[in-house]
């Protein structure tokens, strides 16, 4: 990662906006939101459900937040779109996804946005979701994507079981990239990283205590961070993929495997960082 400039300021370290929470599942918009910022983002705006807002305005001291039109359920409506629109000419990067639920409305909103951005982006968790049986959305991408399926939410994506998946990690990100022309992290033990050319990158960092809720988020959250200060999707999916995985090593030094939380990342974040600054 470049040195910062000592003539710099808040606005030349990105402003992502993360469009992530619904009710029992605000902690992913929190582990997104705080992973954007300890990996450097110079601003980050939440955008969440109008009922959610006052949680997340006690729980985050530096992010900003959006209230956004919901739903009756309580999570992102559709008419979120046109709030969603007049913050974009400020936004350098998105993270869209992580526990924003399956409610209809919200897919449809996933859907509308992915056809309408044109920053870098990062799509997660529910917003993959949404894509099930609606794979054409990706043909009307204008954004550089960067996409994070487990093993699961990558077999549901491609109609296969997930032993194939497992079986086939490697060739499966990389058909998947270059149908698409975007970026695959394909998540787990040695999580893949695949670009639309084919090139692949292996990640050997990381450890089984990361298998505990919460830590995926923390990793989109670093991904938009990278992407929002200008790293190319690629660049930043391999840096942050190995990051995420040191940062879980540290933690796991720490205190031991069986006890490692999604926290315990956003803890050890500052320290992975440090190897290559």
């Amino acid at each position: 990662m470049p040195p910062r400039r000592p003539l710099s300021h808040k606005g030349d370290y990105g402003h992502v906006f993360v469009l992530a929470g619904s009710p029992g599942l605000t902690g992913a918009a929190y582990l997104t939101s705080r992973a954007c910022l300890l990996s450097g983002s110079g601003l980050v705006t939440l955008g969440i459900a109008k009922s959610l807002n006052p949680i997340m305005e006690v729980k985050l001291t530096e992010v900003m937040t959006k209230p956004l039109h919901e739903t009756r359920q309580s999570t992102l409506s559709l008419r979120a779109f046109a709030q969603i629109k007049k913050l974009l000419p400020r936004i350098d990067a998105l993270a869209i996804g992580p526990g924003i639920s399956r409610n209809p409305q919200t897919k449809k909103l996933v859907h509308k946005l992915l056809s309408f951005i044109i920053r870098p982006a990062v799509l997660d968790a529910d917003g993959i979701n949404a894509l099930v049986g609606k794979l054409k959305v990706l043909q009307t991408l204008k954004s550089r994507l960067v996409i994070t399926p487990h093993e699961a939410e990558m077999a549901r994506l491609l109609g296969l079981r997930v032993t194939e998946v497992q079986e086939n990690r490697i060739k499966l990100a990389r058909d998947f990239a270059g149908r698409y022309k975007l970026t695959v992290v394909l998540k787990g033990h040695r999580t893949v990283v695949a670009a639309a050319g084919g090139t692949t990158y292996i990640n050997k960092t990381g450890n089984p205590g990361m298998a505990s809720g919460g830590c995926g988020d923390v990793l989109t959250g670093m991904i938009a961070s990278f992407l929002g200060q200008g790293i190319k999707p690629f660049q930043a999916a391999k840096l942050s993929v190995y990051l995420h995985g040191l940062a879980g090593d540290y933690a796991a030094k720490e205190k031991g495997q069986g006890s490692l939380i999604a926290t315990d990342l956003l803890d050890n974040l500052p320290r992975a960082l440090k190897t290559v600054v």
